[in-house]
């Protein structure tokens, strides 16, 4: 039963060394990025031409508290176009996720409640960017070796 074990062990431990940080960095960046952009996008018309459905959206069924519902609006819409370019390019890595971190808790909190079993995975690979940076494959390592 200990060789099994043992060979278990030595597999995982294998395939743990062969799977490259940077790669796990750059794919957390880019899930995040795409998350957070799509659902910008769809907040928008033309390039950044906030759509009226977006503002309604705001107003009747984000309950986003102690900001106007039209601040907001343009708040999140912006936020979700900015951060996720920052995660692609790897600059400012940490303060991207961070900030997506703090959007995330605001929708589990006050939009969606119920909607955790997503948002803790979008949590999950921020926390992970936040901890480590943006890996080999950023420009936050070309910048601040």
């Amino acid at each position: 039963m200990n060789a099994l074990i043992d060979t278990m062990q030595r597999l995982f431990d294998f395939i743990g060394k062969s799977i490259p940080e940077w790669g796990i960095a750059l794919l957390a960046r880019g899930a995040i990025a795409y998350t957070f952009w799509s659902s910008g996008r769809s907040k928008v018309s033309g390039f950044l031409d906030i759509s009226d459905s977006t503002f309604l959206l705001f107003e009747h069924e984000y309950g986003v508290p102690l900001i106007p519902p039209n601040i907001a609006a343009y708040m999140a819409t912006y936020a979700e176009h900015f951060f996720p370019i920052l995660l692609v390019l790897g600059l400012f890595t940490r303060f991207a996720a961070l900030s997506l971190l703090i959007m995330t808790a605001v929708i589990q909190l006050f939009v969606y409640p119920d909607a955790w079993n997503v948002h803790m995975w979008w949590a999950l690979a921020m926390l992970y960017l936040i901890r480590h940076g943006g890996g080999l494959v950023s420009l936050d390592r070309l910048i601040w070796k």
